[in-house]
């Protein structure tokens, strides 16, 4: 091989491990009570609140833009005020669409099929100023590192809130087959919240995943 070939191989090598894909952090989350939306059940000190990632502001910094995929991020944040920690485990946590459609959470297999469409398949070839180009193929493999990833740093971190904590995370939600637009009259149910001494179920929460629009408000 020759010098001047091994060299810029080396170089391209150190390069690309210099540039590996770091761990992403979550913005800490504020107390339940302090989003927009949010539902307190006051007998159990819980709050819970839900911002749906549909705008440049609240999106999480994923790797790869599953919103432009049919998949609307939603961060759920869990706040505990009570004296006795809370098991997220069992918890069923459902997209309940307008037309009462329950959409479960999306599974890192479900992303992996939904992002990975026929152009990243064939893969990317990237020819470089070599006497010989070196084609850098990225296909399914990359996607799926890349949903890991992100499963890694943006899902909750724990499934207990310990008490006087808050704990957040996303979830996904397929949306590519509801009608626009789509968190009109929408909610998200959570259901079987347990207590973690017991394991008592606590009642459900049904959150509206959208305000009430000025208009739709009586004027006097």
């Amino acid at each position: 091989m020759p010098r001047r070939l091994l060299t810029f191989i080396i170089l391209l090598a150190t390069t690309l491990a210099a540039t590996a894909d770091k761990p992403r952090k979550q913005t800490p989350p504020l107390p339940a009570q302090q989003y927009p939306l949010h539902e307190t059940h006051p007998a159990d000190h819980l709050t819970i609140a839900v911002e749906p990632g549909d705008t440049k502001e609240t999106a999480p910094h994923t790797r790869l833009d599953y919103y432009s995929h049919g998949f609307l991020p939603i961060r759920v944040i869990v706040t505990n005020d009570s004296d006795l920690a809370i098991n997220l485990d069992d918890a069923r946590i459902h997209f309940i669409a307008a037309d009462g459609s329950s959409i479960p959470a999306a599974t890192d297999d479900d992303l992996e099929r939904g992002m990975f469409t026929l152009k990243s398949a064939t893969g990317r070839k990237v020819p470089l100023p070599l006497p010989v180009p070196i084609p850098i193929t990225t296909g399914k493999s990359d996607i799926d590192k890349k949903v890991v990833a992100d499963d890694n740093d943006f899902s909750f971190q724990t499934t207990t809130v310990a008490p006087h904590t808050t704990v957040a995370g996303y979830l996904f939600y397929d949306i590519n087959n509801l009608d626009t637009p789509i968190l009109d009259h929408a909610t998200l149910e959570l259901r079987k919240v347990r207590l973690s001494s017991t394991n008592k179920i606590l009642d459900t929460f049904e959150i509206p995943l959208k305000l009430p629009n000025a208009e739709s408000t009586p004027k006097p």
